[in-house]
């Protein structure tokens, strides 16, 4: 199989303090229990077009490697769903990488997709 080239990390928009909706906030909150559950890099929490909410942290096997917001989206896809609302990653990077940005953007072109940091601080948004 082709390797097929990495999608360009995206740089989150700043957000101002408090801008999250309660429901994103509970977003952040479910990311950042993923993440420390498993002491993982990453956490990540995605919201369906139902209100359904799916929580992942990534995965890092010699045969199987998925960002936390990989897997967050194809649980919900495992689960039915067909739209995207909105994400959250925790994380320490500053920005958004590139294979999770894309699998948010299969299932939703406008859904926001908040970054944080990993004290629940939220960095910024990406919306495109």
């Amino acid at each position: 199989m082709p390797d097929t080239p990495a999608a360009p990390a995206a740089r989150p928009t700043p957000t101002a303090s408090g801008a999250l909706s309660a429901e994103d906030g509970k977003l952040v909150v479910l990311a950042r229990g993923a993440r420390a559950r498993v002491g993982a890099v990453e956490g990540a929490a995605v919201r369906d077009q139902d209100g359904r909410t799916y929580a992942a942290a990534n995965v890092a096997l010699p045969s199987l490697t998925l960002t936390a917001l990989q897997l967050a989206v194809a649980s919900a896809v495992a689960a039915g769903a067909s739209r995207l609302e909105a994400a959250v990653v925790v994380t320490e990077a500053s920005t958004l990488d590139g294979a999770g940005h894309a699998a948010v953007r299969d299932l939703a072109a406008d859904a926001p997709v908040h970054v944080a940091a990993p004290d629940g601080t939220v960095l910024g948004t990406v919306t495109q």
